[in-house]
């Protein structure tokens, strides 16, 4: 197993740690199933100075706490009361860095994949957009927190290469109340 060690989610570059994000593999283990996915799209948040992060501003309430957290967390959050997001918290202790799994190619546990989905095949829709990912990886608000070292969420390097000309850089979505800072090139997404 090729875990990702603490050591890559303590950096101080937000962006690139969402960028090199890409081509990895998200496992859960959750319910006594695992389930995997290959990551195709990020967005990186660079805390205080991010008009478009929930720490923005050195904003701290009971849901960003874990933000402020020592990275190689997870940050999960219900948006319009409906869909989990999952974030990656980076960066040391109290600096609130954090990225965004955006959509994720299934590859293990499809059957469960599916279920959760409600789908009978996959598609390209099936894990394409934050929600999506966390729905079918089983990733609930109640993980927030989790510690991505253990057994209920991981991450994995199998050595996937992805060149810089295959990374597709886009501005962030939904969050035009951001300013500026909205239009920052902070969102990564690779064809799988």
């Amino acid at each position: 197993m090729n875990r990702l060690e603490k050591d890559f989610y303590l950096r101080e570059d937000v962006v690139k740690i969402s960028r090199e994000l890409l081509g990895k593999y998200l496992f859960t283990k959750i319910g006594g199933k695992i389930t995997a996915g290959i990551i195709t799209e990020t967005e990186a948040y660079a805390g205080i100075t991010d008009k478009a992060s929930h720490a923005y501003n050195n904003r701290r309430t009971k849901r960003t706490e874990i933000m402020f957290g020592e990275g190689g967390q997870a940050y999960v959050y219900l948006c319009y009361g409906i869909h989990h997001l999952f974030n990656i918290v980076t960066n040391k202790k109290d600096v609130p860095h954090a990225v965004l799994i955006r959509g994720v190619k299934p590859i293990e546990g499809i059957t469960t994949v599916l279920k959760r989905r409600g789908q009978e095949k996959l598609h390209a829709k099936t894990s394409a957009g934050p929600g999506t990912v966390s729905q079918a990886l089983g990733i609930i608000t109640q993980h927030s927190g989790t510690n991505l070292q253990g057994s209920k969420i991981w991450l994995e390097d199998r050595g996937v290469k992805i060149k810089a000309n295959n990374i597709h850089v886009f501005p962030r979505i939904g969050v035009d109340y951001a300013g500026d800072d909205a239009k920052l090139p902070y969102r990564f997404l690779v064809h799988l």
